[in-house]
């Protein structure tokens, strides 16, 4: 039986103003996307670590559980169909190392993991001594790339780095902006050590197999969450025994790594090239039209991921001599909700409407990938059930996102949510 992780978070991101964010939340929220490992975040943050300590005991090899007091009070709050979906944590941190390499300065986030809390604490004193790790949950050092996984590989063997949304503009591995062409450029001599990169939002498997210098690393995608409600939008799928060396195992060797839960990339906020200032959205083809400045102002756009990737491809768009990587593209349930009603998906009415849905079917990734679309309809729910049998074919309605703008993914077009509803009044009324 595999499961369901989600390992990239922020949890104490800004920290005096994050309080929303807790173990219990994560915890909760866990359990109602249907994950069974949630990464913890911020481990170097000394008062999120001092937390860590205090809430969190020993579980499967490598991985925590919530104590046991404050695991009863979570599971009381959630709907009977989720209790009984254990939620483990992996000890986590973002850092982003900000210097100059090759007359250009980098900006780049990694994703570092750990089995114990003693290796969590060694890594935090040691990027203490060269930088400030109080001020945010994700330290922001003078460092190089490589010398932040020398650190992660000095901590123990077992510990591991992943670049982070590898592709995004500004802070990332490959990014436009200041990136690099490839991960070996970046981590030089240790980049034997990384084995596996985070796609993040704005693309996904296909998009990243036409660069062949990726073919080396296992594709991993996460949430990138800021907070609780959030997470699961993007996970990984594992078909391994539920621990840290066995799920390390699998992203080294593909053994047991079942492949990723992406968002469709065209809602990640850098899918297109744009200015959005402006409102420009262009297609990486008008862009290089435009010689890569804005339509409006005349400005430099921010180069987005799809452009990116053509840049740096050497394959044809959909080439995977390797073989296709395993994975599904959903849309999160509160914004197929919030679609139905018409309404925000942070309105009162979606979150009535979504804890019911729960309630009656269970937790939201398997309403949105398995649970039959009869048995969605019998809920109560037959747009629901339509909306899923449309995102189950991937027959959506897509609008890229660009420079720092979310995407919108339709599961409905223009009017067909009105003429649904007339002519489920005309049935009801016969």
């Amino acid at each position: 039986m595999g499961f369901y992780a989600d390992l990239h978070i922020h949890s104490k991101h800004s920290y005096a103003t994050s309080k929303d964010c807790d173990l219990e939340r994560l915890s909760l929220w866990g359990r109602k996307k249907g994950l069974s490992v949630v990464a913890t975040g911020d481990f170097t943050h000394p008062a999120w670590f001092a937390e860590l300590q205090e809430k969190l005991a020993p579980a499967e090899p490598g991985l925590f559980r919530l104590r046991e007091d404050l695991d009863k009070a979570v599971r009381a709050m959630l709907p009977l169909s989720c209790r009984d979906n254990p939620i483990r944590f992996m000890l986590s941190v973002e850092v982003s190392t900000i210097y100059q390499k090759g007359g250009k300065t980098r900006k780049i986030h990694h994703l570092i993991y750990v089995p114990t809390l003693r290796q969590a604490q060694w890594i935090g004193r040691k990027l203490g001594r060269i930088g400030n790790i109080e001020a945010d949950g994700r330290p922001i050092l003078g460092l190089d790339s490589r010398h932040l996984l020398e650190i992660t590989l000095e901590a123990g063997a077992d510990c591991y780095l992943v670049p982070a949304h590898i592709w995004t503009p500004w802070f990332a591995v490959l990014g436009a902006r200041s990136g690099f062409d490839s991960i070996r450029e970046c981590y030089g001599d240790l980049a034997e050590s990384v084995f596996a990169v985070e796609t993040g939002l704005s693309s996904d498997p296909v998009m990243n197999r036409r660069v062949s210098s990726l073919d080396a690393y296992r594709l991993v995608s996460n949430s990138d969450a800021h907070s609780p409600a959030r997470l699961g939008r993007e996970a990984c799928m594992f078909d391994t025994g539920l621990d840290y060396f066995s799920m390390r195992q699998a992203l080294a060797t593909g053994a047991g790594y079942a492949g990723t839960v992406e968002f469709f990339p065209e809602e990640g906020k850098y899918y297109w090239d744009g200015h959005r200032k402006c409102g420009a959205r262009l297609s990486p083809e008008e862009s290089r039209e435009l010689n890569g400045n804005c339509p409006v102002c005349g400005k430099p756009v921010t180069r987005g991921v799809l452009g990116r990737v053509q840049e740096l491809a050497d394959r044809a768009e959909g080439e995977t001599p390797g073989g296709a990587d395993p994975f599904v593209s959903l849309v999160p349930l509160k914004e197929a909700l919030a679609e139905i009603e018409g309404v925000g998906p942070n309105s009162k009415k979606v979150a009535r409407e979504y804890e019911r849905v729960l309630g009656k079917l269970g937790a939201e990734l398997a309403i949105l990938k398995d649970i039959p679309i009869d048995a969605i309809r019998r809920a109560g729910s037959p747009l629901l059930a339509e909306a899923m049998a449309r995102l189950r074919a991937g027959a959506v309605v897509r609008e890229a996102g660009y420079d720092g703008e979310y995407g919108k993914i339709r599961l409905f077009r223009e009017g067909e949510l009105n003429r649904l509803g007339e002519k489920k009044a005309r049935v009801a009324g016969l």
